[in-house]
């Protein structure tokens, strides 16, 4: 150290009292009152727009896997859903398709198997990587139409081995 840092640090130093053996330094008493980073108003208004949002345009859960249930459909038969414990009774694949070719062909084919009696049923709508920055928009709008048929139970996105993501399986009402 020169004699110059020395001499700084002295006069630094120069109101310091030593502490005595175990002696404690008291902390200060006033500490800043914790306030909340969001207000009513604003928990309300995001409330008040996610009431508001089109169903069509609002993207469900989280991007890669989706799900919805009824009411009536009890959380034992959604577990057995997802992990592909249903008998899958047709199929049907939609990825490729556009939006107008997949939803009457989507329509037609829950409606028949409702008819039939069948119970599971898996559609293919693709993972939407060719959509680009809009997402995938077979997925999203086959996510939407299934919430709107009432013949539609459940869905759920299939196990890896039945097409993971790009796949869901769908359980249907009894006719």
């Amino acid at each position: 150290m020169s004699d110059d840092d020395t001499d700084i640090f002295r006069r630094a130093m120069s109101g310091a009292k030593p502490l005595r053996s175990g002696e404690r330094v008291a902390e200060p008493q006033n500490k800043p009152t914790p306030r909340a980073r969001f207000t009513r108003a604003d928990e309300e208004k995001a409330l008040r727009e996610s009431l508001e949002a089109d169903i069509d345009t609002m993207q469900h859960g989280n991007a890669d896997s989706m799900h919805f249930h009824r009411q009536t459909v009890g959380r034992r038969t959604m577990r057995k859903l997802a992990r592909g414990r249903f008998s899958v009774q047709a199929e049907i694949d939609l990825h490729g398709m556009t939006v107008a070719e997949a939803k009457p062909r989507l329509s037609d084919f829950i409606d028949h198997c409702a008819q039939q009696g069948l119970l599971c049923v898996r559609v293919v709508h693709g993972k939407g990587l060719g959509s680009g920055h809009k997402g995938p928009v077979l997925k999203n709008s086959v996510n939407a139409w299934l919430r709107k048929w009432n013949t539609v139970l459940a869905f759920v996105s299939a196990r890896q081995v039945d097409g993971g993501t790009g796949a869901v399986y769908v359980l249907l009402q009894k006719p």
